[in-house]
């Protein structure tokens, strides 16, 4: 049975199927292969779904809504007629429409979907998306990071060993920043960023302001009728700068006849706020990686609202190079989706990659805030496991009592990067006793291990007993089944123990220490700093960089170990 990708996009969306080798997409039932994201009801009670209900936004406001998707994993409702929907309810409308169409394509059921979220959507926002492809009769075998998508439709995982790629994705309501790496059968996320709310309908809304304000009308002075015209007005005008260096547009508004003109250059001079928002993703990302842009071997933009020249220009400024976008970007993330979609039904014409991602938020726990007078601050953030760390992981770190006679601890877990607690997503909390003693004697390590499902445990070892508790959180993109958490656990149990205890890195640094202690002066030194900076690197617990550190740390030791000298 098929396994159907979708980009389930804030504006549009889309869906593929791996039919005869390739990543096919599905029309639907207009033909077309873009379904617009818009959802709404007719006078009769029927749902319209699709470019039918876009076409009513403008005639039927009130009975027809869009951009929903912005408000996934939040309590935002939204009313139709005399009913409320949530937007997973709404979304769930839309994807059970492409899941309509793509059975039509091929004549038989579908029961089974990866869907592709933005990479900075946080657990939450996941944990909807499932809920809402539920909703529509799908089991999500997979959520799949848009940018991850896009680069399996580049064949990214075709290149060389060692490409990396930075891609650009700015959609309608959401703009993603993720660099990725292929080496050796791995396409790997070394880091992402963005904003859930900067898209393309953000610089609509800039233009639309500067209609009304050109031609002296307000909003509030405006029915939602005439507003959604002008919106639909503007948005021509907004899709013509792709193409053309300026546009005109004559309307009547209540009788009035109106008319506003915009050009490239004032639509760029509109946009600095937006696209000085968008650089600051793309500068963490890169940051966040620590890579150099000469080390980047393409720029790959994705994302319907891409085609701005204000966008491209930036970019192109950015990177002093041109962006490559020889792919329908309204369309890759869909063909994308439909490649994984191919990967988990396991099709034998396809060769297998595995795909790595990072943690697009830290993981936590809170501690005690000194300087918090009268409470007004809360408790301190501090990160576990930081953002962009490569998954699965597991990291410890130690805690100590803070009062005298203290007899537990609640260790309350959070997702963010706030520097307090209050201002980043709580999930969950794990209490623990311990000897009363003063205050900073008795100390506790927490372990936090996390893996590409979600899973997320948490254990906390009393350091003078060895009592340990544990709590497991699975708030993420699946549900798990029993046999699936256990292969989980038991792969991050692998993991928990500090990476100098493997018997691999044991191994270095006793054939460093025996190079150490045979040798004198300025060889001695060199090889007491190449053995202090592995033991850093090991402390960290990054088992990216543990890796890479290890490769080259083995590389010098072989190579002074031949030398004879020392032996």
């Amino acid at each position: 049975m098929a396994i159907l990708g979708i980009d389930l996009g804030t504006t549009n969306s889309a869906c593929s199927l791996w039919l005869n080798g390739k990543p096919t997409l599905v029309p639907n039932r207009l033909g077309g292969y873009l379904t617009p994201s818009v959802v709404g009801i007719d006078e009769e009670g029927e749902l319209l779904v699709g470019e039918i209900a876009k076409n009513r936004l403008v005639s039927h406001p009130k009975l027809t809504t869009s951009v929903f998707k912005r408000y996934m994993g939040t309590d935002h409702k939204i009313k139709l007629k005399n009913t409320t929907y949530s937007a997973v309810e709404l979304s769930s409308m839309v994807l059970k429409s492409l899941k309509e169409d793509a059975e039509n394509l091929i004549n038989e059921a579908i029961t089974e979907a990866v869907i592709s979220v933005p990479a900075y959507f946080n657990d939450t926002q996941r944990k909807a998306t499932k809920i809402a492809g539920e909703l529509a009769g799908l089991k999500v075998e997979r959520l799949i990071n848009e940018p991850t998508a896009a680069a399996m439709v580049y064949g990214l995982h075709d290149k060389a060993d060692g490409a990396q790629f930075i891609i650009l994705d700015l959609g309608g309501g959401t703009f993603d920043v993720s660099i990725v790496e292929y080496f050796s059968g791995v396409l790997e996320v070394h880091a992402s960023s963005g904003d859930n709310h900067l898209g393309g309908e953000d610089f609509l809304n800039l233009l639309v302001n500067d209609f009304l304000a050109t031609t002296g009308l307000t909003k509030s002075s405006l029915s939602a009728q005439e507003m959604r015209t002008i919106l639909h007005e503007v948005e021509s005008a907004k899709k013509s700068m792709s193409h053309q260096r300026e546009y005109t547009l004559d309307a009547v508004v209540k009788s009035q006849s109106t008319s506003w003109k915009i050009d490239r250059d004032k639509f760029e001079q509109l946009s600095k706020p937006l696209l000085a928002r968008i650089q600051l993703p793309i500068e963490r990302t890169i940051n966040d990686a620590d890579i150099e842009l000469a080390d980047l071997d393409e720029v790959i933009l994705v994302g319907g609202a891409t085609r701005m020249p204000g966008f491209r220009s930036l970019v192109t400024r950015m990177f002093r190079r041109l962006p490559l976008s020889t792919i329908d970007p309204d369309l890759v993330v869909a063909l994308g989706a439909g490649i994984q979609a191919g990967l988990k039904d396991k099709q034998t014409d396809l060769k297998d990659v595995v795909l790595t991602d990072v943690t697009p938020y830290s993981l936590g726990t809170e501690i005690v805030n000194p300087s918090d007078s009268g409470n007004k601050q809360g408790g301190l953030f501090l990160p576990i496991i930081e953002r962009n760390t490569t998954v699965p992981v597991s990291i410890e770190k130690s805690l100590c009592t803070v009062t005298d006679d203290q007899t537990h601890i609640t260790l309350n877990i959070y997702q963010g990067e706030s520097r307090l607690v209050k201002n980043n997503v709580f999930l969950g909390n794990l209490d623990v006793t311990v000897p009363k003693n003063r205050a900073g004697v008795e100390t506790i390590d927490v372990r936090y291990s996390y893996d590409m499902n979600g899973l997320l445990e948490v254990d906390v070892t009393i350091c003078s007993t060895g009592k340990k508790f544990s709590k497991c959180i699975l708030n993420s993109d699946t549900d798990l089944s029993e046999e699936d958490l256990k292969k989980s656990r038991d792969k991050l149990a692998k993991l928990k123990f500090h990476p100098r205890d493997t018997e691999s890195n044991r191994t270095l640094i006793s054939r460093a220490d025996r190079l150490f202690e045979s040798s004198l002066g300025d060889k001695r030194d060199y090889i007491g700093n190449l053995l202090s900076e592995f033991e850093r690197v090991l402390d960290s617990q990054n088992a990216h960089d543990i890796e890479q550190a290890a490769e080259s740390f083995n590389e010098i030791l072989n190579q002074l170990e031949n030398e004879g000298i020392f032996l």
